[in-house]
């Protein structure tokens, strides 16, 4: 099932993605639930399965204005380094545990939304990665289990601003200018997906590909990282993991490239669809 957030005819909802159209399950909810967010948070997955069952589209995926997959986490975990070809691109040595930073959720959007590169710096970077979205609350959950905690998957794009990410040793600076966060274009289900670790991403910068792996190269796994993250905070309904990129990011190519006006960037991961953001000045 491709769960995706919108904007309906009635406001913000969310809904089931049909081939070319989707099902307004907010709206025939009526209301019941915010957003995805709250879906989760209530498991009601099944409910929402249900209301879409046999349901024609209401809307054409071309007409639909697209929201972050979740407009709303409560937490976004980011993860650095986590694939050993872009450790090594950036000088860095390797780590016994995750490198991690937050994002906000604010400075995210939806699919086919602009990224701003902002006026005070012209080093916006793409970062192609596969997003987490966590299902059911984890604390202290050993891998073997860790899988039956998420509820599904997406692409992202964690856009990095890299002259403000290498003030410090600190990443966040980099990570959270407004609308640098690319997070879609819908989630899809973990039954859909049974091992994240056998997928394949690839990032295009005006349909030239720059990046491509395949997750089974992350360092530390989608399993060791629920596991590992658990150890120190509950991870909750809604919580998104992104699980890094792999090498060929722009700063570290001959010469640097980075994201101008008029660029647009395609994260495209199999099993979950194509990520597509159009880039502007701020």
């Amino acid at each position: 099932m491709k769960l995706v957030s919108f904007v309906g005819e009635s406001g913000d909802t969310f809904g089931v993605v049909h081939e070319t159209g989707v099902v307004d399950v907010g709206r025939r909810m009526g209301g019941r639930y915010a957003d995805l967010r709250a879906v989760l948070e209530a498991a009601a997955l099944d409910q929402v399965a249900e209301t879409a069952a046999g349901a024609g589209p209401d809307a054409d995926l071309d007409e639909i204005t697209f929201l972050p997959v979740v407009p709303t986490p409560g937490k976004i975990v980011c993860v650095g380094l986590n694939y050993d070809e872009h450790r090594i691109e950036t000088g860095r040595e390797p780590t016994g545990h995750p490198v991690l930073f937050p994002r906000f959720a604010d400075c995210q959007i939806g699919h086919r939304e602009a990224m701003v590169k902002p006026v005070n710096s012209d080093m916006l970077d793409y970062e192609g990665e596969l997003a987490v979205i966590i299902g059911r609350p984890a604390r202290h959950v050993g891998r073997e289990a860790a899988l039956g905690h998420v509820a599904g998957y997406a692409c992202y794009n964690d856009g990095s601003v890299r002259d403000f990410q290498g003030h410090t040793h600190q990443f966040l600076p980099g990570k959270n200018f407004p609308a640098t966060g690319a997070f879609g274009p819908w989630m899809v289900t973990a039954d859909e997906i049974p091992d994240p670790s056998r997928l394949t991403l690839a990032t295009r910068l005006n349909g030239e590909e720059m990046q491509r792996s395949g997750t089974d190269r992350m360092i530390f796994d989608v399993p060791y990282l629920i596991s590992y993250i658990s150890s120190f905070m509950t991870l909750r309904p809604g919580d998104v993991i992104v699980t890094g990129t792999p090498a060929g990011v722009g700063f570290r190519r001959d010469p640097p490239v980075f994201l101008k006006d008029g660029d647009l960037v395609e994260v495209e991961i199999d099993a979950i669809g194509v990520l597509s953001n159009p880039v502007v000045d701020e």
